[in-house]
Formats: structure tokens, sequence, C-alpha cells
């Protein structure tokens, strides 16, 4: 690897200004927010022997935080929080860019910005370039007044179907991606040179408040200029890539390139391992390709929602044509490949990157990595079955291990020759052993105990943050059972933001088919403040709903209004107190609610990954308008 090629040293220290008065961030709940400080170890410059040299070296220059001068009338406050927050000096105050995670560290950047350079102006705009949450849940942690956004006064300009995304890309399936988030982000590990040092975008995740506001402003086109708050600003509308709905921002005026996250300082997921829709590298591809030839003639400075920016034409040229290239490479190599029959479950092994991308500092995989990326290509392409019939309709790994098991000879000779592999290094082959005995038998702590001393030596050679914190954090698992720490939901105000329609495909999500055998009704759902009609129908133990329809002979009629509906949702009210005041009202047989409200379960967030480290319980739900949305995951 190029490790003398220090001009990323050079980029991530340029125009500091400050850092903030204490690296401890803390949450309005009592715990620690961000602790910058926990990661100083990793300003030593030898080698650690528990972490990959090219890992360890991103992880030193992610540790950086504090206020920094992009250009003059830009600044961003980079390491507080897994992405920046940037700010954009306008004529009568701070036009704010993704206002990062968390209310905490929302509120700490902004005051850092103001000791040093805010000259007490407000905030006139706030632009939420994408739907991840790392770039809009830490809205409320900035001064914004209500009457100013409802009156358009200062507006909340996003690409146009963000709110949809923003709630649902993680919603459908957000229980099931926050526990996997514990693996990807390493969120319960100790932060240590044997535990956590980072993930390539940042060097952690915050642990505080979510919040959510809509946008008031939403861009449409390809490329569509404005002014805001005297500033000219164009934006490139870049759907289905790194978001399902995102957008670059370019000021002309400061010759400055906002990339959003279609560009960082690693190569990023097509396939991101908390779980989410693949992405389409030639989309991708291609709107940066866009990008170079519309605004690479004219920009001196490029910046991003992570990581720091890139100095001169020629090197933010450079930085957008490689990373052009990798994901069109991705695309285009592995389908060459998939077309002479390399399979899913072979990609990884059969496809390789160009020697000039290897040896391209800003497209390592520390953050997604061409092994699961490569997957992800085969994946949108041709789906998860690589045409063996032996693996169309498998067994589940507790049913199929036993035999192997067996046959191998049972658990002393599997774990005599695990052991063998282990010392000699073949960690991938003992893995493959030891681990059909752990799922043939998860009580044997023999096993358990090998099968994590494989991951954890699996964990310190990986150069990918994230392939890292999932070995480590299933080794931790198998020694001690799921961790206890707090889990983190959504807030009142992304539950609050769901559309009733996202509410109510969300039920159908909760709901228990199994239970629901041989149950059917009609119900109408009427919110009159919003004049919307839902028409929701439980027939073949499966939970519809339709808006804009009704029916007549529905067996319930619930009339609701939407902002009191939205307090059910966010936990706040109960729909059995609405109906006793008579806030809501109903028509027909109310005991169907209940009946609904039996059929709901409460998803356990901390249900069982590796085998014999917990064993998963489900509760009900005390009612059927009580939605858990799980957790909402970055990137």
């Amino acid at each position: 690897m190029p490790f003398a090629d220090e001009s990323d040293f050079a980029e991530w220290a340029r125009g500091f200004i400050a850092a903030p008065p204490s690296p401890k961030i803390m949450a309005d709940a009592g715990n620690v927010a961000a602790d910058m400080a926990a990661f100083r170890f990793l300003d030593q410059e030898a080698p650690f022997d528990s972490i990959h040299p090219s890992l360890q070296r991103i992880s030193r220059l992610n540790n950086n935080f504090g206020l920094y001068e992009v250009v003059p009338g830009i600044y961003q406050t980079r390491g507080m929080d897994l992405a920046n927050m940037t700010f954009v000096r306008g004529r009568t105050g701070w036009i704010v860019v993704d206002p990062i995670t968390t209310t905490e560290t929302a509120r700490a950047s902004w005051e850092l910005l103001q000791a040093h350079v805010g000259e007490g102006l407000p905030v006139s705009a706030v632009i939420h370039t994408h739907t991840h949450i790392d770039h809009w849940g830490g809205v409320r942690g900035i001064p914004l007044d209500a009457d100013d956004v409802a009156s358009g006064r200062v507006p909340i300009i996003a690409p146009e179907g963000f709110m949809d995304f923003a709630v649902s890309e993680n919603v459908y399936a957000g229980n099931a991606m926050g526990r996997r988030l514990f693996y990807q982000y390493g969120s319960l590990l100790p932060t240590s040179p044997h535990g956590f040092v980072g993930v390539g975008p940042a060097a952690f995740t915050p642990a505080g408040m979510t919040g959510l506001i809509a946008p008031t402003r939403l861009i449409s086109g390809k490329f569509e200029e404005m002014e805001i708050d005297g500033i000219r600003v164009v934006f490139q509308s870049a759907p289905n890539t790194e978001a399902p709905r995102t957008m670059n921002v370019f000021f002309p005026e400061l010759k400055t390139l906002f990339i959003a996250d279609m560009i960082f300082a690693t190569l990023h997921n097509l396939y991101t391992l908390r779980g989410a829709q693949v992405r389409d590298a030639l989309a991708w591809s291609k709107s940066l390709n866009e990008t170079l030839q519309r605004f690479g003639p004219e920009t001196e400075v490029m910046c991003a929602g992570h990581n720091w920016p890139r100095f001169g034409r020629e090197r933010v040229a450079e930085v957008i044509r490689t990373h052009r290239d990798i994901y069109a490479n991705l695309n285009n190599q592995v389908l060459h490949h998939a077309n002479q029959g390399v399979t899913i479950n072979q990609i990884h092994n059969v496809y390789k990157l160009p020697q000039s991308l290897e040896d391209s500092w800003f497209v390592r995989g520390y953050h997604g990595h061409i092994t699961h990326n490569a997957r992800a290509v085969v994946q949108r392409f041709l789906g998860f079955w690589d045409a063996n019939p032996v693996n169309l309709v498998p067994l589940s790994p507790e049913e199929s291990a036993p035999l192997p098991v067996e046959m191998m000879g049972g658990a002393e000779r599997i774990l005599a020759r695990g052991q063998e592999l282990y010392n000699s290094g073949d960690y991938l082959l003992a893995m493959e052993i030891v681990n059909k005995l752990v799922q043939a038998e998860p009580q044997n702590g023999a096993a358990k105990d090998l099968l994590a001393d494989i991951f954890e030596q699996l964990g310190y050679q990986s150069e990918c943050g994230g392939h890292r914190n999932s070995y480590l954090a299933a080794a931790y698992e198998l020694r001690s059972g799921i961790p206890e720490g707090a889990v983190v939901g959504a807030s009142a105000d992304v539950v609050r933001a769901m559309s009733t329609g996202l509410f109510l495909d969300f039920l159908g999500i909760k709901m228990d088919s199994a239970r629901a055998e041989g149950l059917s009704f009609t119900m109408n759902l009427e919110t009159p403040d919003t004049g919307e009609t839902f028409l929701v129908e439980l027939s073949n133990a499966t939970l519809n709903n339709l808006v804009g329809y009704r029916s007549d002979d529905a067996d319930l009629t619930l009339t609701v209004n939407r902002a009191d509906l939205e307090r059910v949702m966010a936990g706040e009210a109960t729909l059995e107190a609405l109906l006793a005041d008579g806030i809501a009202q109903v028509e027909g047989d109310v005991a169907i609610l209940g009946q609904l409200a039996g059929l709901m379960v409460e998803f356990d967030p901390r249900f069982e990954i590796m085998p014999g480290t917990k064993r998963r319980s489900e509760t009900t739900g005390a009612d059927a308008f009580e939605a858990s949305v799980g957790a909402l995951i970055p990137e």
C-alpha cells in the first residue's frame, strides 16, 4: 500500500479553527452521546498487532475533531458525530447543510460555530441532501422557530420523495437493522485496540436523540438553481444511488461542491451490512460522471458529509473520476464474470480491482468492501440463488449442521481439527467446520469459545471496519451473551413523520399472521383534519390498506384526526383514551380494535444471531395503533 502518500493528512488538517471545549458530549438523557477522547490511543504511529495497518491509518485520520474553514464563508464541524455538519454564510444568516445525527451533537456543533465565527447570526435555511438519518436527525439541535419554518422564511430543502424514504427505508425492517447495527458499527464493543477502532466514514456513531422536520421545499429536477439567503446554489439530483433520494449541492460563487455521501475517503457500500436495498452501481457512476462534467471545470474545493475536503481542481477531478470508475468497474466486471457462470457464492473470490484503483487510498474498502459489494451486484441482477438446485430450498443451519458433525466424527474431532487450523492461521477453514458444530450444539461452550477465537483473528486482519466490527461483535456475544446496553429507537418526531399509509403498512408487518388465521374484518379509517380515508381489510391472515377508498359495509369505521393519531403513533396517548375522551369516534364493532391489537408483536431488539447466546421471546402489543419502529440507521 502507498503509505508514502500522505496527501490525505495535509487535507485533513487544513483549515482547522478550534476543538470543542470538551472532547465529551453528553446526551440530554444523561448518557455520553460522543467521546472523542476515547480514540486518542490511535494517535500513536507504531502499528497495533490487532488492527489492520490500513484501517489504523483511516482511523487516525478520522480522529481529528473540531471546527474547520473549508473556504471563506463555508465551515464544517468534523469528528463530533458520524457525519460532518456544514455551514454556509448567507446574507442574513447560516445555511445549514445536513444537521448530522443527533440533537446533542448538532447543538454542540452549532455552539462551536457561534463561539468562533458565528457572529450571532441565525439559521436562514436548512438543506437535507439525502434520506439517511445521520444527515437530518440532529435538526432539533439548531435554533429554528416553528413559525419561520411554517411560513417559509426559513426553508427546509430536500430532494423530492425525501419524507417517504427517510422514514420507510429503515422502518419496515427497522428492528432487524437495529440489531445488525450492533455488528456493522460495533455499537456495543469497547473502544480499544482489541475492540472498536472506528468505521471508514468517521470515528463513531453518537448515542443521542433524533428529530425530523419535514421539508418545505423539494428539489425535483435533475439540475435546479436557486438563490438561498443571497447565495447562488445549484442542486444535482442523483436518485437511486448512494441513497434512494440524494442530491449534490454546488455553490458557484464559492467554487465549492458539496458532494453529500456520493464520495468520501473510502469505498462506499453497494450492499450495507446493516441491511438495505442493494444500490445501483452503474447509476451511481453515471451520476458522478455528470457531476464531473457539469461542475468539475469550476470546482476548486469539494467537501462531503464525511471525512475531509479535497482542494484544487485537479485533485477534485481525480477523486471524482476514481470513484466514478470504481463503481462502474464493480458493476461491469462483476457482470462480466456472472455472464460466464461465476455465482454469488464465488464472485467475491474471483473479482479483482484494477491495480490503479487498489493503489488509491480514497477508494479503499473501509466502509464498503469489494467482497460484499461484488456479491451485491450479483444480487441486484440475479438474486440470491446461484442456480444450483442444492441451494434452492436449503435447510436452516441448525437443521443441516448435525449430520455433517456426525459424519466428521463428532465434537471432539471437530474441536481438535479446528484448533489445528486455527494454530496454523487457516481461519476461514477453521470457521467453516467449527461453525457447523456451534450450529448443531449451541450450548457447547468449547466450540463457541474456539469460534470466538477464530472470529477475533479474522477481525484483527480486516481492513474493512464493518467486517472487523461484525467479527468482534459475534466473538463477544459467543463468549458473553448479547449485550444489555441501551437500544435507541426512533424518536417521537420521526414516528410522527410517517404517513398514515406507511404506519398502516408497518402494522401489517408487526401482525403475526399465524394468530390471524380464520379472522377477517373490514374497517374504514378516516382522518378529518387531513381529508384522508383508508380502507383497511384483514383477510387470508393478511392486513391490507388502500388510501382514498372506503366500504359502505365496513364492520367498523374509526374517525380520528391525524394530529391525534400521531400522539398514539408516538406512544404519547392510547387509542382507548382518545375514544373515552370523545377525541376519536367509532361506528360498528369496536371489539375489532382489541382483536387487531392482539395480533401485534413487539419485536425483540436483541434477537439471537449467534446460536446459544439468547433465546428469543415475543410480547404482544398493548394497542393496535402503537408502533415500535426500531432504530433508524445511517449509511
